[in-house]
């Protein structure tokens, strides 16, 4: 495929280049090699909260806002997978139909794929491909799985909790965690009965991150009501973590943590197909079986012959 085709905006160059992460073809290496330089400059928004919380319909509100600003969008709506297919089972770019024509959106369901908190495996990839391409707001949209959904604030510069009111027990927010990663508190569908006991309640957990106090906005998305006030803080936040030494820290706490993600997933490769070529695992699972061995002790063994092996 043309890099350079990507580098240019082309939406069909980027969605080719999306497709080969997501299949984990071979070439998305190359890929992500050639237009890393050129990442860096888009502002990731991550969206997140309970299912039915009308997630989808405001990052659409979010989507007109910035085109109106003269804002190029990327949107990653992370789904749940087919069990069939594999694909992504919802989806929300039907809600966000209105935007299908402008040539300075683009919209990509992605499937969880069984990844970590809510988010697709490639979706840290695909987040660069769009800022590479020049998108200068990438907004990630979660699954609204609850307690997983944690796992946005690795990938997002600004992170939006998104809740309604009667939702039958609020404290299932505190529950989830998600009190501890918003940098920004939505109360969407604030026309119904109990959205200030939400804010109340959201006021008392409330929990402030390096001298960043989290706001809370109430915002009805099917009317656009809140919208700006949301944009509002979005690019307060925006500010708030621009330049300084505090951003350095913050990019170079982020990569490290990817890094150990990715060296850690490469040893499981390396040593799972090590395994799979050793006869000592048939006969030390055979000793196992007949307890003359403890599953600790046997994979102390395996692990330890197979590292010197490895470093030989």
């Amino acid at each position: 495929m043309a890099i350079s085709s990507l580098l240019k905006g082309d939406h069909r160059a980027l969605a080719k280049a999306i497709t080969l992460i997501e299949n984990n073809d071979p070439r998305a290496a190359k890929v992500i090699r050639n237009v890393f330089p050129y990442t860096g400059r888009a502002f990731v928004i991550g969206v997140t909260g309970p299912p039915g919380a009308g997630k989808s319909t405001l990052v659409d509100k979010l989507i007109a806002h910035y085109r109106h600003k003269s804002k190029s969008v990327g949107v990653l709506a992370i789904d749940p997978s087919s069990a069939f297919t594999g694909g992504a089972l919802l989806g929300d770019r039907v809600r966000m139909q209105s935007h299908n024509l402008d040539p300075n959106v683009f919209i990509r369901s992605m499937a969880s794929r069984g990844g970590v908190g809510g988010l697709a495996k490639a979706t840290r990839n695909a987040i660069r491909l769009l800022d590479a391409s020049g998108k200068d707001v990438v907004i990630v949209e979660t699954v609204g799985a609850g307690q997983s959904e944690v796992e946005i604030v690795k990938v997002s510069d600004a992170t939006v909790v998104v809740t309604v009111p009667q939702l039958g027990d609020e404290v299932q927010i505190f529950k989830a965690g998600l009190m501890e990663i918003g940098d920004i508190f939505v109360v969407n569908k604030a026309d119904l009965l109990g959205a200030d006991r939400m804010v109340t309640y959201l006021m008392s957990g409330i929990i402030s991150k390096e001298g960043w106090k989290p706001p809370i906005v109430k915002t009805n998305a099917k009317t656009g009501e809140g919208v700006e006030e949301l944009a509002m803080a979005l690019e307060k936040r925006k500010t708030f973590i621009s330049g300084g030494k505090q951003a350095e820290k913050r990019q170079t706490e982020r990569i490290s943590a990817e890094l150990a993600v990715l060296v850690t997933e490469r040893m499981s490769e390396t040593f799972s197909k090590a395994l799979v070529n050793d006869d000592e695992l048939e006969r030390i699972a055979k000793l196992v079986v007949g307890k003359r061995m403890d599953p600790e002790t046997a994979a102390k063994k395996l692990f330890t012959k197979l590292w010197k092996k490895m470093v030989a």
